[in-house]
């Protein structure tokens, strides 16, 4: 279509907009902070209300909050990007949503239902109860946590600085105390500090409302980005004919091993990198946080039937169509010279104004502010649980004699220390390696998550490990993990045995995968041998799996807190 083309070679001017629409939608979540801060002063137990909303989360809430959690900037800016370089293979990545649902369906309603009788708030709870209280237990699963949220965290205000620099793409910079600040650095900071502001006021509450917000504008730009796609190439027929015609045939078939996005690791990944990013601390609270085990079977289906479709308009139609649009002169770099993770950015602002008229340019700054939100929702999730983390798994140990209060107070330090700490990370990464690294960084995240899984499963359906099996276990995945790349580089050295190996591994199978078979052989074999939590203790625990909760949990069995 010429005359479409031909357009986007001189997109509208976007105005004022991306001003006035990025101010309002900061002071609405800055508005959804203060609100979640008053209903949580009417609550009775401060931790549990900070925490976990006080355990009443909705259909409504309880669903975008896991999806807003789940869909990150990643999904939005690499997904897409990685289609454009590399093809169809890319697309079986689809694949983790219905095993992620399942996982919802299955593994989080159990979890929740225990939750609520117990009171459990963080992951260590559950499995510090159920095992056995251990301090190196409660230390090794709070470290799992970590090891997943510092890496997310980083790559979601990264993406968030990238978005602001492609919402502002024609100021160069700001000058701020004499000091010429590039957009994408200004971003950053804004990013990190409304992030910080309304999660620190608000706790779940603020971080829940907030995804609600941000999923429904953000899987709304999904779908109209892959239906601007489709208008662009003429419609689906269009579409079709011109990706088959003009895209070469190697980008419409998948990887042999051990190729890039090759059949077998995207297969192992999308099983065990999709549970790993449901059993995260940050998906693991809410859980404890829905109302009933209706509200989280709902949220489920919702699940598997919402992000599916938001997945292939998104991923799959503008990936292979933005190829056909933007044809790639230079590996990595669309035509213009930005990187191929903008193709729906360029999208969005090249053909939504033609599309929606004087409108289009209202919802190109919308979208954008909302996809840069994306990044928001995920962060803002994954700041919230390290501070669980942080206050229930390694603070109340070391002072056991500490209050709710002042436990909450901890954790908003942590949320204000670990959001410093993520933003100087990514303005000192800028221009150099450091950020490739942490976003390599990225499967490494989700296979130490993935190590929680066999101790889950047997403390929810098999209860026969023992405590030293679920240490021994855990320790084993987690060392397995780092024998990979790029942590085995960086300990080791780029070019040893071990490093050549892992590697080779790595090329076939998902690290996370790696990691567990060899932590489910050593929990089987040392459970074996060592002693197993008291009967008496397995049946209560299991009853109170089968029993119908509670949201009074002052008046159920729950973990001492002394």
């Amino acid at each position: 279509m010429p005359s479409l083309l031909a357009a986007t070679k001189n997109p509208p001017e976007l105005g004022a907009w991306p001003y006035v629409v990025l101010v309002l939608y900061l002071a609405v979540l800055l508005t959804l902070g203060i609100m979640g801060l008053l209903k949580s002063r009417r609550a009775a137990h401060a931790e549990a209300d900070y925490y976990l909303a006080g355990r009443g989360q909705g259909v409504i809430v309880t669903s975008l909050t896991i999806m807003a959690t789940y869909f990150s900037g990643f999904a939005i800016l690499t997904f897409p990007g990685w289609m454009y370089e590399g093809g169809i293979a890319p697309m079986l990545y689809a694949l983790n949503l219905p095993v992620a649902a399942a996982a919802i369906y299955i593994l989080g309603n159990k979890i929740r239902r225990i939750g609520h009788r117990r009171g459990y708030i963080t992951p260590a709870d559950m499995i510090t109860d159920y095992y056995g209280s251990s301090g190196l237990m409660r230390g090794l699963v709070a470290l799992t946590g970590v090891l997943y949220v510092i890496p997310y965290v980083v790559m979601q205000i990264k993406a968030g600085g990238l978005l602001a620099d492609g919402l502002f793409r024609h100021v160069e910079h700001v000058t701020l105390f004499g000091l010429d600040i590039t957009m994408e650095n200004v971003g950053v900071g804004a990013l990190s500090l409304v992030t910080m502001i309304y999660v620190i006021i608000g706790g779940m509450r603020s971080v829940a409302w907030t995804d609600v917000m941000q999923g429904i504008i953000l899987l709304s730009a999904m779908l109209l980005s892959g239906i601007a796609v489709m208008y662009a190439l003429e419609g689906p027929s269009g579409y079709f004919s011109r990706v088959s015609s003009e895209l070469d045939g190697s980008l419409l078939t998948v990887n042999d091993p051990p190729g890039r996005h090759n059949v077998w690791a995207l297969l192992t990944f999308c099983t065990f990198a999709s549970l790993a990013s449901i059993i995260q601390p940050a998906q693991w609270m809410r859980f404890y946080a829905a109302r009933d085990s209706k509200t989280l079977r709902r949220s489920s289906i919702a699940f598997a039937t919402i992000l599916p479709v938001c997945f292939i308009f998104g991923v799959f139609l503008v990936g292979l169509g933005g190829r056909v649009l933007y044809p790639m002169e230079q590996p990595g770099l669309l035509p213009d010279g930005s990187k191929t993770d903008q193709v729906l950015i360029h999208v969005i602002q090249d053909y939504f104004p033609i599309m929606f008229g004087a409108f289009g340019v209202v919802l190109v700054s919308l979208i954008l502010v909302a996809v840069m939100a994306a990044s928001m929702s995920t962060a803002d999730s994954n700041l919230h649980a390290l501070s669980a983390v942080a206050t229930r798994d390694i603070y109340r140990p070391l002072r056991p004699r500490s209050g709710e209060k002042e436990r909450t107070w901890i954790g908003r330090l942590v949320i204000v220390l670990a959001t410093v700490a993520a933003a100087a990370i990514t303005l000192a990464g800028a221009g150099t390696d450091l950020l490739d690294t942490i976003t390599a960084f990225f499967r490494l995240a989700m296979a130490f998550s993935a190590q929680l899984l066999p101790i889950t499963i047997d403390l929810l359906f098999l209860r026969r490990g023992s405590r030293a099996g679920a240490i021994a276990g855990l320790a084993a995945g987690i060392l397995t993990v780092c024998l990979f790349p790029p942590l085995s580089t960086l300990l080791f050295g780029p070019h040893t045995s071990l490093t050549d190996t892992t590697s080779h591994l790595k090329s076939l199978f998902d690290v996370g995968f790696c990691g567990i078979v060899l932590n489910t052989l050593v929990f089987v074999v040392v459970s074996r041998f060592t002693r197993k939590p008291d009967p008496a203790h397995t049946e209560a625990f299991a009853r109170d799996l089968k029993a119908p909760s509670t949201r009074e949990v002052g008046k159920s069995h729950r973990p001492s807190s002394k």
